[in-house]
């Protein structure tokens, strides 16, 4: 039997400082196939970009550490192998989009020549077929006039059009993952849509799994198959997007759903939802269950208890929470 394209088991990722210990990411496990698309949702500081870049390998050492689990991708796991063998899969056969790209290109280098960079470190190719091949890159993530972009700073450009830089950087050695940290952050809703519909696209085109980090439930619905919530780094529910979207069972994901204009939990109300509460501190993490302080659903075990492992509600549909035991 094939393996999954990633499986990631138990991964503990923490950060120290004089404070303590903050599990960013605390036991998280996932399966990833071959040409999936996976979105990841949760508040601000829930884990999902540590989760990401605990997968690429580019966890800052110190304040961080992998502290436990596996990262298992087809089959090898990451987490053992050498720095150069990392740096030979990040970046050709698993790729991320950042963020922000105005941060994440470098501004004193042409937009060419930082993709030039990737062809020629991962794809051994001259420098002339680099540049051709960044032109039909440029081109294919929609830059128009791309020969004329390509000598542009990163200043240059609009933040649409950095974006697109930030996909073509990715998709330069036909990855067989990618993961797309909020892509579509600061950027107007007819940009937004573009992207999404460029990542799917690029999907269809080679073959690879998306892996989407995103605050925002409306982009998940638009383009996942299926989707994972976090809170406080732990999956709290984990379903097929459809399923999601017709029957949260977490009190957390139902929060969320409440707080989307249109969707079916608000629909009717004249005013959106807000979850009540604040997330609580990693360094200070409520006993029990993590939600339990804005939990309408809370009873006495979810204060005393430690929170449960993720229990099968139905098929393919699983949820952390003692409301589903038994």
């Amino acid at each position: 039997m094939n393996a999954p394209l990633l499986e990631i088991k138990n991964l503990q990722t923490h950060f120290f400082s004089e404070r303590g210990a903050a599990r960013a990411v605390d036991g998280v496990s996932l399966i990833m196939e071959r040409g999936s698309f996976l979105g990841i949702v949760g508040e601000s500081g829930c884990g999902k970009t540590v989760m990401a870049l605990s997968v690429m390998g580019l966890i800052q050492s110190p304040p961080g550490r992998i502290a436990g689990g596996e990262i298992l991708f087809e089959g090898r796991n990451l987490l053992a192998l050498p720095p150069d063998e990392i740096r030979a899969i990040r970046g050709k056969e698993i790729s991320m989009i950042f963020q922000e790209p105005m941060t994440s290109l470098n501004p004193v280098f042409r937009v060419q020549d930082q993709i030039i960079e990737v062809l020629e470190q991962h794809r051994k190719v001259s420098r002339k077929a680099a540049i051709e091949a960044t032109r039909k890159l440029l081109h294919q993530v929609g830059i128009p006039s791309a020969e004329e972009h390509m000598r542009d700073y990163p200043h240059q450009m609009s933040g649409g059009m950095r974006q697109r830089v930030m996909i073509a950087m990715a998709i330069a050695c036909e990855p067989k993952l990618i993961i797309a940290d909020e892509p579509t952050t600061a950027l107007d809703v007819t940009i937004q849509a573009q992207i999404l519909d460029l990542l799917q696209e690029l999907r269809e085109v080679y073959r690879c799994a998306v892996m989407l980090i995103t605050h925002d439930l409306g982009i998940v619905a638009e383009v996942a198959d299926r989707v994972v919530v976090m809170y406080t780094g732990r999956i709290v529910e984990e379903a097929p997007v459809v399923d999601l979207f017709e029957k949260p069972l977490h009190p957390y994901t139902q929060g969320l759903m409440r707080s989307i204009p249109g969707s079916r939990a608000s629909r009717g109300k004249k005013r959106l939802e807000a979850i009540s509460g604040v997330v609580p501190s990693l360094f200070d993490l409520p006993r029990g269950c993590r939600f339990n302080t804005r939990c309408t659903y809370a009873f006495e075990r979810c204060f005393v208890e430690p929170e449960p492992e993720l229990l099968t509600v139905e098929k393919g549909h699983s949820v952390r929470c003692r409301l589903y035991e038994g």
